[in-house]
């Protein structure tokens, strides 16, 4: 009866492996795959068959069946916008489809004109903005310290740090700006719900900063 046991331990390993995984859907398939596996062996193995472990395993498998079932559901219902797909492909690639997809949808996009003030130095923002196409001029005690263009976020620092702090610049669309705004009362509230999502978003605001203080010690 080797290949019994040669069963039994590939059930094992078949977890193991699924926990090394990132990709959802490969996580829960493999450990799907485990739990049939595993079943099997139970149920051949010597003195069985083996009830208790076959009915949690079989349990644990419709588990898994079912959730794999939800998830290609809800991939298959994402559909990007142009403007969207770009902005996954540059700014959001740590993002898997779903994440971003419930991103999105607490999003708005708003038409923001010439001389119009983004954040104010002393005042809350309001939420978060991406800068998705034009320019804005940012000001710090009436000295201006930079021009952020396309891809360039506004208030996530204030909004890191609880979103009660005040903005530390003041800044103004010096051109046509097309942004994405995520009120923060709607971005905190899906960020409690889905913490996937918060270390990712965390990821993108610190590649911002990042290239913002490249750009100040380079004077750009």
């Amino acid at each position: 009866m080797d290949y019994i046991w040669l069963v039994g331990h590939l059930a094992f390993f078949l977890t193991a492996v699924s926990f090394m995984l990132k990709d959802i859907i490969l996580l829960r398939s493999l450990a799907l795959l485990s739990a049939l596996v595993g079943i099997g062996y139970n149920f051949f193995a010597i003195g069985g068959p083996n009830w208790l472990p076959i009915f949690w395993l079989s349990v644990f498998g419709i588990i898994n069946a079912f959730r794999i079932i939800g998830i290609v559901r809800e991939k298959l219902s994402i559909h990007f916008s142009e403007e969207e797909k770009e902005l996954y492909e540059t700014i959001f690639t740590n993002f898997n489809p779903v994440e971003y997809m419930k991103l999105f949808r607490c999003a708005q996009w708003q038409e923001v004109s010439p001389g119009s003030i983004i954040a104010q130095q002393g005042k809350v923002v309001d939420g978060v903005y991406l800068l998705y196409n034009g320019e804005v001029s940012v000001v710090r005690d009436g000295t201006e310290i930079g021009r952020p263009r396309d891809g360039a976020l506004i208030g996530e620092m204030s909004f890191v740090q609880g979103g009660k702090t005040p903005a530390s610049a003041t800044v103004t669309a010096t051109k046509p700006c097309r942004c994405v705004f995520w009120p923060k009362t709607e971005l905190r509230s899906l960020l409690r719900r889905n913490p996937a999502i918060d270390v990712a978003l965390n990821h993108v605001f610190s590649v911002d900063l990042a290239k913002k203080l490249q750009n100040s010690e380079t004077g750009a």
